[in-house]
């Protein structure tokens, strides 16, 4: 009968009249079937693992693309996109958005026009200036200002609302287009760690039928 042997290191030498610690035996087909059962459970590990990545993969994908076709967002054509300087987005012209990569890209763009919006200024740093601008229309009227001094005013404040408004919707569909864009990576990875538990659980499978082979010939020897 085959049997591997594990025996103490660095024993102490028995003295005289004591007995013997034991020498610990183990049977190499004991070992055989306590790696085969961890090979079953590993390969069926990652067998589940591979379909349930399989699944987030094309939920992500398919979840993407429905809510970015709900939109109905095109590219311009390319004479537009020329127009506005965009020219490495020409590739897309006239392309519905309906990838990550092209919410990406069409993300970008927007980004371009809310760059020329306010100089450059965001949604929340224009709210300072239109507080401002509504305290001084309140205090022109309160100071009984010329009418025409007021509507100055008042033509300040509608030019920064304006610009806040234009500012909060684009700054709102551009962040919805990078979270696609995000979960869009996030599927083609999840696909990729799929065909990665694949590929384990099919080794796992070749290693545990080599093992069981192995375990019937060492039961058969004994």
């Amino acid at each position: 009968m085959s049997t591997s042997t594990i025996e103490r290191v660095s024993d102490p030498p028995a003295e005289a009249g004591k007995p013997v610690a034991p020498v610990v035996a183990v049977k190499r087909r004991t070992i055989d079937a306590v790696l085969i059962a961890v090979g079953v459970v590993a390969a069926v590990v990652f067998t589940v693992a591979g379909g349930l990545l399989t699944w987030g993969s094309n939920f992500s994908k398919d979840y993407v693309k429905k809510e970015l076709t709900s939109q109905k967002i095109s590219f311009p054509d390319a004479a537009a996109l020329t127009e506005d300087g965009r020219t490495d987005l020409v590739k897309w012209a006239g392309h519905k958005v309906d990838t990550g990569e092209e919410a990406e890209a069409y993300a970008s763009f927007i980004n371009g026009h809310l760059q020329a919006t306010a100089d450059g200024a965001t949604y929340s740093e224009l709210g300072t200036p239109q507080r401002a601008a509504r305290a001084a229309v309140t205090a022109a009227k309160e100071a009984n200002k010329p009418q025409a001094e007021i509507d100055a005013l008042q033509k300040t404040v509608d030019d920064i609302t304006a610009q806040r408004n234009t500012l909060f919707t684009g700054e709102t569909l551009r962040g919805l287009l990078l979270s696609a864009f995000a979960w869009s990576k996030v599927g083609v990875i999840a696909g990729f760690a799929a065909i990665g538990a694949f590929i384990a659980a099919a080794v796992t499978a070749v290693l545990v039928v080599l093992g069981a082979f192995h375990h019937h010939k060492a039961v058969k020897a004994s």
